[in-house]
């Protein structure tokens, strides 16, 4: 299975957080699965360190390295993602989210955010 992590379940994961459902935990860690996050949850993060809205437990430079040693693909965002996003009912307003749930679309990726669920039957 490909899964597309959000951004709350990156941050549980990468920092052993007790939220992280034991079950998603497993998945991710399921060698016979790869797990992708888009470079859009880097983003969110950075600016929420930034405005002091976040703390993490390590140096946001050693993200790279951390998602690397994890086996999780950064997904950047193409132009077949923005057409997608054109396309969805708004459900919310969250920009981040937005992209996300399109590129999850587009790559066919299954998405571990249960707050998506308006999109669950496609994703």
């Amino acid at each position: 299975m490909r899964y597309l992590l959000d951004t709350h379940t990156l941050l549980w994961f990468l920092q052993d957080d007790p939220q992280l459902p034991a079950k998603v935990g497993n998945e991710i860690t399921n060698v016979e699965n790869s797990c992708c996050v888009s470079i859009a949850s880097l983003w969110e993060i950075a600016i929420k360190i930034n405005l002091g809205k976040l703390t993490i437990k390590f140096p946001f430079v050693k993200f790279a390295s951390y998602l690397a040693d994890n086996d999780i693909e950064v997904l950047q965002i193409g132009f077949d993602h923005l057409i997608q996003v054109a396309t969805l009912d708004l459900h919310h307003r969250n920009p981040f989210d937005s992209i996300i749930i399109a590129q999850g679309l587009v790559e066919n990726l299954i998405s571990s955010n249960a707050q998506k669920s308006a999109y669950s039957a496609i994703m």
